[in-house]
Formats: structure tokens, C-alpha cells, sequence
């Protein structure tokens, strides 16, 4: 029994220790399993967990543009865009897709702006990011162009988005690559000799587009944000700017464009903003855009009608134009959006466009343009920024059409200069390019700025 016990009791000491060193070893690889575990739960959380899809070449990004229903997520860093295989350098037509660009920074050779010669038919023009899928949603790059070589075209464009539903939001855009750069629209506005680099297009047959967050800084010739037969376009809180230079200046320069060509520009008379001689010479104490307009409609493309759109929350800095609905044909809204320092005109505005709790200044031009003869039902609430030291204006706002109701106030009287003018049934400032005005009537005018209302018919 005492022999039995003890065999038992070995049996039992050995199984112990077995059993000690299987449990040990389970346990080191239980930890080994679950830090390998939360090792590959890390790695998913950071990939999958949001099902975003983490890619870091633009290879790949080309691949997955045409993808539907899949999010993809191009790592952050510095991409360099010098090589595409048509005028749509990268083009997304995927639909229902998310592509994440949060922290990129691309590129582009303006070189390949002139890759392909001129395409043909009315979508032959370049774009670096085509935005053509449905339902959409692209975010977060920041797009730089580089390079000496302007474009073949004068329709050159940075973001071109043609697809229903699409989001284009916080995107940042600088632009350059324009010739000849400097001028603004003295040396023309398309064709000819210039060549532009536009910012962001929305374009027939997209519906409902929304632009939500997105900067555009204008170092070249160009709109910066436009919009042209698409409908139900909303724009919300969208910046703008770009630069302003006094023709005193350009009249000091010893070399470019404008000095080889006897500081002369083709037209005569009112240039977009900046009046020149009856011989088409460039005047002393002017002051010029070297951008197109900030936010603009325009009223077709291709007979395909520009719907409605809403602007909302946005600012335009130093453009041509500021906002510019007028010439779109539908009802537009704009909401809570301030421009400053805009050389033909703040607010740009027609018929049944409703201007809500806005504001401008009038330091280079009108703070208000409503010039068109035909326009009728426009409504605005304009608070006027101080618009004091300004240069070659002394136009507040010009009115045409019939039946607006428009409300102009300003937080401090000395704002607005008493020498400025509230033109009505007028030609001055924008209004120059109008034929046969007639009287306004029905007018609804409220002025509380200490600017005079003068009538011209």
C-alpha cells in the first residue's frame, strides 16, 4: 500500500508538473495570441474599422477612381503629378464611393496641361480631378500646380465636377500657370493670347453638387468657382482670394507682357472693372484683378440651363467679381457671405436673386451690381464695410430693373464716404456693357449709408 501510495503520489507529482508546464506554455501562448491579436486589431482599427480602403501610390488611386461602393484612403504625404494619359488626369467615375485625401498634398506639372493639344468636342478641355461618378464623396487635398509651361487652352481647370450627388469638400487649391500673368482681363478673358488656370467647376448634367469647406487661392487667370448648367448646386462655407496690383505699378515695369506691348491693351473705354484710354492705353490710378470672378454662375452650357444654387457662409477676397449670380438665369440664394476688395463689382446680382444678411465693400468698385435692365423681384440686405482710401470708385451700388426691394446699412456712418453714389436706371461702373436702359420702377430702396442716390434715366 505504502509502495502503491508512493508510485500515486509520484504519478501525481509528475502529472503536476506536466500539467504546471502545459499550463505555462498556454499561457505564453494565450498572451502571445492576444498581443498578436491587438497587434492586428491596431492595424485594423487604423485601416478597416472605418472600412476605408489605405493606399500610398496614385496607381493605385487611378485604379480604385473607377470603383463603386468602396472607400479608399490615400495616406498622407507629397504626390507629384507629372504624367496622365488623357486631358482627365485622374478621373473618378466610381459612384457611391468615398475617397479620403485628408493630409495629401499633390503636385501637378503644369506641363501636362499642353500633353494632349487641344481635344476636341465641348468636354475637351483639362482638368486634373474629374469628379464624374454619382453620390460621391471627395475630401481633404491640398493641389498645388509647378512648372513655367501655360496651358495649351484657356478652359484649363483644376476640379471639374460633372456627377449627381457628388461632395467635394475641404479641399485647398493654389493656382498658377496662367499667361500672361499679371494683366487681369485687360489683355482679354479667353482666347487670344491668354491662357487660364480655373479652380473648381460644377457643370452640366451634375445635379444637387454640394461644395462644402472648400479654399481657392488665385495666383493665376481664372474663376476661382463656377458654376455652368448644373442645378441644385449648394456652396457652403467656401473661401476665395486673389491679388490686386494699381495700373501705377504696372506703368513702373521695365519688362513683360504690357511693357512690350506699350503698356496698350485691345479694347478701349471700360475693361471688366478698370477704365483705359479711347486708344486702348493703360491709365494712371487704376487698379486692376489679376483674377477672373470668385464665385459665379453662368446661365447655360450648351443650352443646358444653370439651375438654382445656394451660396451660404463663404467669402471672396480681391477677385474681379466677387459673387456673381447674375447672370444665371434661376432664383439664387445667397446667405451670410462677405466680399472684399473686388474690382468690378462686390455683389453681382439679377432677377429674383434674394442677397440675405450679406456683406461688401465699395473701396474699388460697387459694393452692388444689379445692372441688368430685365431683371426684376431681386432682394437684398447689404451691410457695407468700410469702404474709405479706396481707389478709382465712387460708386456704392447700381441698380436696374424693376420691382427689387433692397436694403444697404452700415455699422458706422464713416464707412461710406459721402461723395458715393446710389446709381439707378444707370450705365456707371458694371452697368457700362447695358443697352437701352429704362427707368427703374418699383424700387424698394433703403439707404442708410450716407452715399447719394443719383438717377440717370
Amino acid at each position: 500500500m505504502i509502495e502503491k501510495t508512493n508510485q500515486s503520489s509520484h504519478v501525481k507529482t509528475i502529472i503536476t508538473s506536466v500539467s504546471r508546464r502545459k499550463f505555462l506554455s498556454s499561457a505564453l501562448c494565450l498572451l502571445a495570441t492576444t498581443a498578436c491579436s491587438s497587434l492586428s486589431t491596431t492595424r485594423l482599427s487604423q485601416s478597416y474599422s472605418d472600412h476605408f480602403i489605405t493606399i500610398n501610390n496614385l496607381d493605385e488611386l487611378r485604379h480604385y477612381a473607377s470603383v463603386d461602393n468602396i472607400k479608399v484612403r490615400l495616406a498622407s504625404g507629397t504626390y507629384i503629378l507629372d504624367s496622365a494619359t488623357s486631358h482627365k488626369f485622374i478621373s473618378f467615375t466610381g459612384s457611391n464611393s468615398h475617397y479620403d485625401l485628408t493630409g495629401v498634398i499633390l503636385q501637378v506639372d503644369t506641363a501636362l496641361f499642353s500633353l494632349f493639344g487641344n481635344p476636341p468636342g465641348a468636354d475637351g478641355f483639362y482638368r486634373v480631378i474629374d469628379l464624374a461618378g454619382e453620390n460621391s464623396v471627395f475630401e481633404g487635398v491640398t493641389i498645388e500646380t509647378f512648372g513655367d509651361k501655360s496651358g495649351y487652352q484657356s478652359r484649363n481647370k483644376i476640379f471639374n465636377v460633372v456627377g449627381t450627388g457628388v461632395v467635394l469638400k475641404n479641399v485647398d487649391i493654389t493656382t498658377s500657370g496662367s499667361t500672361p500673368w499679371g494683366y487681369g482681363s485687360l489683355y482679354g478673358i479667353n482666347g487670344q493670347v491668354v491662357r487660364k488656370m480655373n479652380g473648381i467647376r460644377v457643370g452640366w448634367p451634375a445635379v444637387g453638387v454640394k461644395l462644402i469647406g472648400c479654399k481657392v487661392h488665385m495666383r493665376a487667370m481664372g474663376h476661382a468657382i463656377f458654376v455652368q448648367g448644373a442645378i441644385d448646386t449648394f456652396i457652403e462655407d467656401c473661401h476665395v482670394d486673389g491679388l490686386v496690383k494699381t495700373t501705377n505699378s504696372l506703368l513702373a515695369e521695365k519688362s513683360g507682357y504690357a511693357y512690350e506691348h506699350g503698356f496698350k491693351v485691345p479694347k478701349t473705354g471700360y475693361v471688366e472693372g478698370v477704365t483705359v484710354s479711347d486708344k486702348g492705353e493703360i491709365l494712371p490710378d487704376e487698379i486692376i484683378s489679376l483674377s477672373e470672378d470668385g464665385i459665379r454662375l453662368y446661365g447655360n452650357f450648351r443650352g443646358n440651363a444653370t439651375g438654382s444654387t445656394t451660396i451660404r457662409n463663404c467669402s471672396v477676397y480681391q477677385m474681379r467679381r466677387g459673387i456673381c449670380t447674375g447672370l444665371g438665369g434661376a432664383a439664387d440664394i445667397v446667405e451670410n457671405c462677405e466680399v472684399r476688395d473686388c474690382i468690378a463689382a462686390g455683389f453681382n446680382i439679377g432677377n429674383k436673386d434674394r442677397l440675405t444678411n450679406c456683406r461688401a465693400n465699395a473701396k474699388y468698385a460697387e459694393a452692388l451690381s444689379c445692372p441688368y435692365g430685365s431683371s426684376s423681384y431681386a432682394s437684398v440686405d447689404l451691410d457695407i464695410l468700410d469702404s474709405r482710401n479706396g481707389l478709382a470708385n465712387n460708386i456704392l451700388a447700381t441698380i436696374n430693373g424693376h420691382n427689387h426691394t433692397i436694403k444697404l446699412h452700415t455699422k458706422k456712418p464713416e464707412f461710406v464716404p459721402s461723395s458715393m453714389l446710389i446709381a439707378v436706371g444707370t450705365q456707371r461702373g458694371y452697368a457700362y456693357y447695358q443697352k437701352d436702359i429704362k427707368a427703374t420702377t418699383g424700387l424698394n430702396l433703403e439707404n442708410k449709408t450716407l452715399a447719394n442716390i443719383v438717377y440717370d434715366s
